[in-house]
């Protein structure tokens, strides 16, 4: 029997309908939410991220505006930028779209937005409140997952959960949320030895490894759930981490992509910025 599908698309449309509504709740006091998204240079997979995000502006009633630097642009001029929406009382959330080009400091650049406006929850203040369980805008792609898995009636409560990768946008905050979930937390990493005998373990398994169909069907405890994060080209097709077509005949609920965990994202993207302008 076929894994449960976890469609993203289909929980965006749910979504939707309350974001709209909120949105126009906050118009009606006068708070109109606005997301400026700084762009540099023009990476293809960047290009399509931001075209998405707008998308979602547009339908759920957020304004928006892109600010378009080009790939050789200095770091001075990024940082003056940022200062300058900082500044800007009617800009809610600041999005500074990754990857950046190499002669660009990347931590520099996310610490310089106020946390207040940091949509993405990548400050280090924010990671750090979400680290102690408190109340922050929290990375999209990772509170995107705990919410499919909310949706989909996964139990939580004591599973076993293994991330494989470890980076500060996937791996590390969707560690710490599971945890706070009450799940028992491995995270497996380039150097982790015996890989398949630990992610076999997992009860729910979340692959951010960047590699296109790295998890094979044998590396999945029977009935798992398996979230793929992963985004890969291949034969100009955008691939997941996961061998989707094995994989799903042996766990029991799987995402897809694309129409997972991206469409999450961004809708947590729009909760992140209707949440900031009601702190205001």
């Amino acid at each position: 029997m076929s894994a449960m599908i976890l469609s993203g698309k289909e929980m965006e449309k749910e979504l939707l309908a309350s974001q709209i509504e909120r949105c126009g709740q906050l118009n009606a006091r006068g708070i109109h939410p606005l997301l400026a998204v700084v762009m540099v240079g023009d990476d293809p997979a960047s290009e399509i991220y931001v075209r998405n995000k707008s998308r979602m502006c547009d339908a759920v009633g957020i304004l928006q505006q892109t600010i378009r630097m080009p790939a050789d642009v200095s770091q001075e001029s990024v940082e003056r930028e940022i200062d300058r929406l900082n500044n800007d009382p009617a800009v809610t959330g600041i999005l500074v779209q990754l990857p950046l080009p190499g002669q660009l400091d990347e931590n520099q650049l996310l610490a310089r937005i106020l946390p207040q406006k940091d949509v993405d929850g990548f400050h280090a203040l924010n990671a750090g409140k979400m680290l102690r369980g408190e109340a922050c805008a929290l990375a999209c792609t990772p509170r995107g997952i705990i919410y499919m898995l909310k949706k989909a009636g996964v139990p939580m409560e004591g599973a076993h959960a293994v991330v494989i990768g470890r980076s500060n946008i996937v791996g590390k905050p969707v560690a710490m949320l599971l945890l706070q979930e009450n799940c028992t937390v491995t995270i497996c990493h380039s150097k982790t030895q015996n890989l398949a005998e630990i992610t076999r373990q997992g009860d729910i398994l979340i692959a951010a490894v960047g590699k296109a169909h790295f998890v094979t069907a044998d590396m999945v405890k029977p009935g798992a759930a398996v979230i793929d994060v992963g985004v890969n080209r291949v034969d100009g097709k955008v691939t997941g981490d996961v061998d989707f077509e094995n994989v799903k005949e042996v766990a029991g609920y799987i995402s897809p992509v694309p129409g997972g965990v991206g469409r999450m994202t961004v809708s947590m993207l729009m909760e992140n910025t209707l949440e900031a302008a009601c702190r205001e």
